[in-house]
């Protein structure tokens, strides 16, 4: 699967190009001098690309719940007789693709969007999917983010305000509850996780949770710090998330295969070993470049440093929000 971490996926054209996308993305990471516009639009522009002609991989995770897997961060459509609820939009080069295969999933018209995220693998086909007949619920800051010009330092990426079809029509601020398809569905803010305005997703009868952003399914997660995102934002709002899960429940990443509530308890004693780490030693009085050399990350990375978040990104967001 391709996405804003790692660019692989499950085609073969796609897999052919691996490599050299890891090498994209890395030549997209910070800089000591301002990149070339052709440099800082690298990312997006490759993205796009490969959405253009990639597959989408389904998931069925409940009868009316799909998974859809492509370019951009994880689709999930909630199908039923009201219509159909999309959570997050994908790239816009490929909502046709998306389009196509929701229109083979189920007769039911695409009714409602609504994003985990600001970020752009989310919310690119926004205004597409509005196109398309979706009214877009987000959370405030989502709209506010989309509305103006936007930077993603860690990649070099400058991105224009969004088109107004592109944003929320409709806002929240802390929760949003949703009754569709015979389903409850609770949309809570997360705050100050990877961005300030992460949102999870709980589908109550289904017992099924969409973690957003808040989850990287085997990965270092992705920190905007330029954004509000912060570790310990990360970590509460996966708490969050777990206090709702039990051992049945299917928990939705952003990036990744989804999985259940041990998984994520997996993933959140990695971050919380992390924080811990650099925090005693950053009271300690060391610089993040000594942090960096003295490797006390080292098994972590081994095990969780394969996407877009190398060792060193993950390292200055953490350090700096701690």
């Amino acid at each position: 699967m391709i996405t804003r971490r790692t660019f692989l996926a499950n085609s073969a054209i796609a897999a052919a190009s691996v490599v050299a996308s890891r090498r994209l993305l890395l030549a997209a990471q910070p800089s000591q001098t301002a990149p070339e516009a052709s440099q800082r639009t690298t990312l997006l522009q490759s993205m796009r690309a490969s959405a253009a002609v990639a597959k989408i991989h389904v998931k069925k995770i409940t009868d009316t719940i799909f998974l859809l897997q492509s370019v951009g961060a994880n689709v999930v459509a909630f199908a039923g007789p009201d219509g159909k609820l999309l959570i997050d939009s994908g790239m816009a080069t490929g909502t046709s693709h998306l389009l196509d295969t929701l229109s083979h999933l189920a007769p039911h018209p695409v009714r409602l969007l609504t994003n985990t995220s600001w970020l752009f693998d989310h919310t690119d086909g926004n205004a597409a999917i509005h196109a398309a007949g979706a009214f877009i619920l987000g959370q405030e800051n989502i709209r506010l983010r989309l509305a103006g010009p936007r930077q993603i330092p860690a990649f070099n990426l400058e991105l224009p305000a969004a088109s107004a079809s592109a944003l929320p029509q409709e806002t929240f601020r802390n929760r949003e509850t949703l009754y569709i398809n015979n389903d409850q569905l609770d949309l809570v803010h997360a705050p100050n996780a990877s961005t300030n305005s992460d949102v999870f997703i709980h589908f109550v009868n289904a017992n099924v949770i969409h973690a957003g952003e808040l989850w990287f399914n085997a990965d270092y997660p992705f920190i905007e710090t330029t954004s509000g995102g912060t570790i310990n934002g990360m970590i509460q709002g996966v708490d969050r998330v777990l206090s709702l899960a039990d051992d049945h429940t299917k928990i939705i990443p952003s990036h990744g295969k989804f999985g259940s509530k041990a998984d994520l308890a997996a993933y959140r004693e990695m971050l919380t070993t992390y924080a811990n780490r650099i925090e005693k030693l950053k009271i300690a009085g060391q610089s993040i470049h000594q942090i960096e050399a003295a490797g006390v990350t080292a098994e972590l990375d081994s095990q969780w440093s394969h996407g877009a978040m190398s060792s060193p990104l993950f390292l200055a967001a953490v350090y700096n929000t701690l």
